[in-house]
């Protein structure tokens, strides 16, 4: 299905054809050290989820049509297709399981023990789950070839069943987050949703897992998985305040491919980004935006003042450039936080959809701090240089559009997601420049990041002093 405002080739995560005589596999992990991680940022599977996640990410943009704005709220969303309704019946079913695994009342000193039993169950359900409901997939793909059907199911269930935390260590966290972000994209490339639909996609199929996530948190007390603690933007999650910051930028033109995303402004009825560490007009935008969720979410489950147990969101709510400059950074985060660190991608599974193979259009780059710092294991062989093996451990991929013909869109797109940046984690990305940092320090001697560089917001209420 095409629509007369679909996107360039080069800025959407391109379909596999149905007449392809596709080989699908089971998913394997092929990360194992830090050349593994370098060889990633220049696959094609890294190349394949940045741009599903800047395709998601523009539609969740204010648009502009007629001359008004129309504005993506998570209590209106749009339409469902049999498609979207399709994969909430997933979820709901998985939600359901929760009453057959009660959280266990005995003792224990970390995540509840009963959330391997829920885990065990989705197992059970999983493969029925997915072929059930995902059937068309299989009609057009696999037809009535057995062994074929079996192999697409193993595939998408890797993914869908890699969203939901790790029943060995009991935890959660933006790893398991990034595998349901690949299982959509799955989804796409089998050209099961419509397209023109990621709006849909993100406010009535993400939104109803985090909620689902949440749940499983709450329940079984999961721990953050790879956390950096007070430091991390968040103990579990990343997509929504991505997705969310979208949802407050500037409006944007959804016929206009040829400019990119606005990186700085708010929309006119937007609330400020200092707006988040007032617990009561986060509760009233909890329902209708994606980041005002999760950070209710955090209110919910931490106490104490917000500057001290979320410093990093703090630091960022002081912005004055709007929510387009959060969006921004938040992606860049995202590439360095996420899709640049060893603990986080290192389970990740490379399948016949998202390959652990070169990127041809990889351009040569410095590989990141993260990557050189990893370990280098004697047992995995180290992806050759060059050919369809690999490439050099210096190189990365470009821009998602990097083969785009205009100019200043392939520019904005290489300073958006870049493969790795070695940022500290322990800062915004987006907080300074070099040479721009400051030394300014909250109550109780903690160093502040450079956030403040880019101006504080007034609104933003100062804690008090902490008594000595």
């Amino acid at each position: 299905m095409t629509t007369s405002a679909q996107a360039p080739k080069a800025m959407r995560l391109e379909l596999l054809p149905p007449s392809t005589a596709h080989t699908f596999t089971t998913p394997s992990k092929r990360i194992n050290d830090g050349n593994d991680l370098s060889f990633f940022l220049s696959s094609t599977a890294y190349r394949d989820l940045t741009v599903w996640i800047l395709q998601l990410n523009r539609s969740m943009f204010p648009i502009s049509k007629d001359g008004k704005d129309e504005i993506c709220s998570l209590l209106s969303p749009p339409s469902s297709s049999s498609s979207i309704t399709s994969v909430q019946s997933i979820l709901k079913a998985l939600t359901n399981l929760l009453e057959k695994a009660p959280p266990s009342t005995g003792p224990r000193r970390f995540g509840n023990v009963a959330f391997r039993d829920w885990f065990n169950l989705v197992e059970q359900d999983i493969e029925s789950l997915v072929s059930t409901h995902l059937s068309s997939i299989f009609q057009i793909y696999v037809s009535d070839d057995h062994e074929r059907s079996n192999e697409l199911v193993n595939e998408l269930r890797s993914y869908l069943i890699g969203s939901f935390g790790s029943p060995q260590r009991l935890d959660y966290g933006t790893g398991h987050e990034l595998s349901f972000l690949a299982f959509l994209g799955c989804l796409w490339k089998l050209d099961f949703f419509q397209d023109g639909e990621e709006r849909t996609i993100v406010s009535s199929l993400i939104q109803p897992y985090l909620i689902l996530i949440r749940r499983l948190i709450l329940t079984y007390t999961l721990e953050p998985a790879g956390s950096h603690g007070v430091w991390g933007l968040d103990d579990h999650s990343f997509a929504p305040y991505i997705f969310g910051s979208a949802q407050l930028g500037p409006a944007i033109d959804p016929e206009d491919w040829s400019k990119p995303v606005p990186t700085e402004g708010s929309h006119h009825s937007a609330p400020s980004p200092a707006s988040v560490t007032k617990k009561d007009v986060v509760r009233d935008y909890e329902g209708s935006n994606m980041y005002f969720s999760a950070i209710q979410f955090i209110y919910d489950v931490k106490k104490g003042p917000f500057w001290e147990h979320s410093p990093v969101l703090y630091d960022i709510s002081g912005l004055k450039d709007g929510w387009g400059k959060i969006n921004k950074g938040m992606l860049k985060m995202y590439a360095a936080e996420v899709l640049g660190k060893f603990p986080v991608v290192q389970h990740f599974p490379f399948g016949s959809l998202f390959k652990w193979e070169a990127d041809p259009d990889a351009v040569a780059q410095t590989g990141s701090v993260h990557a050189q710092q990893q370990p280098v294991s004697k047992d995995v062989p180290i992806p050759p240089p060059g050919g369809s093996g690999g490439v050099g451990v210096g190189v990365g991929t470009a821009a998602p559009w990097a083969k785009s013909s205009g100019g200043s869109t392939q520019a904005f797109a290489t300073s958006l997601m870049p493969a790795s940046t070695g940022i500290p984690s322990t800062r915004a990305p987006w907080a300074g420049s070099a040479g721009a940092t400051t030394s300014m320090s909250p109550p109780g001697g903690v160093r502040r990041s450079a956030a403040t560089t880019l101006g504080r917001n007034p609104e933003i209420p100062r804690p008090l002093e902490r008594p000595r």
